[in-house]
């Protein structure tokens, strides 16, 4: 009895045989198989970033800043923002800068032509420069100080603006009228064949009139006058032919304008001279404004 006992006992504690390479592999497959089931489910169940974060949190919590809440639009939005200058912002300052060099040269060579003296002439100068330079960089800083809310300081520099403006345009206003005029004048003063075979035969037919209206007027000295007439009418079609050529932009500018609205619209050659004397003399006093716009355009949102 007590000998089977024994050889029971002896047999429930028998150690394990050692597993073979074949079975090891065989046993750890399936365990890895669990593993990989029960990490894919734990992370489909766990809660994502954004379901950590109340919706409310930046609002609910005063002493937290609204731009330290990160959050993914955020991110991705300050991903594809662009740090670099729009280029027709570049471009725009460069023509304001034209502009303004334009003006300022213009500007300062009319009033210096006002002088009387080579001081009053130089004053002059001074003063054309210093007036177109106000109204360069004066709406820039209007338009600063209106952004910063000094409103009553901004007022009183556009006020200061729009004083060197009216100086500046009157000062265009001249020196295009001026150059204008004597551009025009030398053109239509030319004398081209048509005009000197007018003035030929006027000539000779006012010496033909004055031998034949010597002895007195008669038939013969009438018919002379008359012959003068016509010729010296000629001449003044001949000269009148080279004053419109001395301008050639106003005749094209009216066919132009005729043409495009089938008849509708007419200008005179007097309406055109003054359009276009306007545009050349506001077009280089805008540098301020451009640039102004420049500036605002380049200011990050």
């Amino acid at each position: 009895m007590a000998d089977d006992t024994i050889a029971s006992i002896i047999a429930l504690h028998q150690p394990r045989r050692p597993k073979t390479g074949p079975q090891r592999s065989r046993a750890y497959r399936p365990r890895k198989r669990k593993t990989t089931k029960a990490a894919v489910s734990s992370d489909a169940d766990a809660p994502s970033s954004e379901t950590l974060i109340p919706i409310d949190f930046s609002s609910s919590n005063p002493a937290l800043p609204e731009s330290s809440v990160i959050s993914p639009s955020t991110t991705t939005s300050r991903g594809v923002t662009p740090s670099y200058r729009p280029v027709a912002s570049i471009f725009l300052l460069f023509a304001a800068f034209a502009l303004a060099g334009v003006g300022v040269t213009t500007n300062g060579w009319f009033a210096r032509s006002l002088g009387s003296s080579d001081i009053a002439g130089w004053l002059f100068l001074a003063i054309g420069v210093a007036a177109d330079l106000v109204a360069l960089v004066m709406p820039s800083c209007a338009a600063g100080l209106w952004h910063s809310r000094q409103r009553a300081t901004s007022l009183a520099g556009w006020a200061v603006w729009a004083m060197t403006f009216v100086f500046a345009v009157t000062a265009g206003i001249g020196f295009a009228s001026v150059n204008i005029t004597d551009v025009t004048a030398a053109r239509a003063a030319r004398v081209t064949t048509a005009v000197t075979a007018a003035q030929s035969a006027l000539s000779d037919a006012m010496s033909a009139r004055d031998r034949e209206c010597m002895h007195g007027v008669g038939k013969f000295c009438r018919e002379r006058e008359a012959t003068v007439a016509e010729r010296r009418q000629i001449l003044d079609t001949a000269m009148a032919s080279v004053g419109q050529a001395a301008d050639p932009q106003t005749g094209a500018a009216i066919k132009l304008v005729a043409w495009v609205t089938h008849g509708a619209l007419q200008p005179s050659a007097h309406d055109f001279v003054m359009l276009r004397l306007i545009l050349l003399a506001l077009l280089p006093q805008i540098g301020g404004i451009l640039l102004m716009v420049s500036r605002l355009a380049m200011r990050p949102s």
